[in-house]
């Protein structure tokens, strides 16, 4: 069972271990083929035509995530740090939300796995909120099929795994 935890601040930890290369992992994060198809609860969508990343310091980011009514999601951001393959930081918000709350992914390479501690700063969240948290929970599930996925697909590294 992966580690989550919920405080009472504005905050709130996810830590997952993937089965995966740290390699694969940050392509998860800095790909925008990749990020289309896990950025996103499960049942939810986000189109490839949608994403636009500039992973770099100071490099934008926007995504829309679209639910199965039709509602959707614009979603936006700046990249505050870039450190490959271990560390990210950036605003996660609406379009132009200029005191969006800050995410930090940490990528701990463990060989063939990789832990990833997610933080986020700015929104409350606990397990169970069906909202933020319970929203990037899931999207970390849907990351973790598409891990599983037999050999070949998008991630696959080679036999490297």
């Amino acid at each position: 069972m992966p580690e989550q935890t919920g405080t009472a601040t504005k905050e709130f930890t996810i830590t997952r271990v993937f089965d995966a290369p740290r390699d694969a992992i940050w392509r998860a994060w800095t790909d925008p083929d990749e990020a289309s198809a896990w950025w996103h609860p499960e049942s939810v969508v986000t189109p490839r035509e949608t994403v636009e990343l500039d992973v770099r310091p100071g490099g934008r980011y926007r995504y829309t995530m679209i639910a199965p009514d039709g509602s959707e999601y614009p979603t936006a951001g700046v990249y505050h740090e870039v450190v490959e393959p271990e560390r990210l930081v950036f605003t996660w918000g609406m379009p132009g939300d200029d005191d969006a709350p800050i995410i930090t992914v940490t990528l701990a390479d463990l060989g063939e796995r990789t832990e990833m501690t997610f933080h986020l700063v700015g929104i409350d969240g606990v397990p169970g909120d069906e909202n933020v948290y319970d929203g990037w929970a899931s999207a970390f599930d849907v990351l973790d099929a598409r891990l599983e996925a037999p050999r070949g697909g998008p991630l696959d590294d080679g036999g490297q795994r």
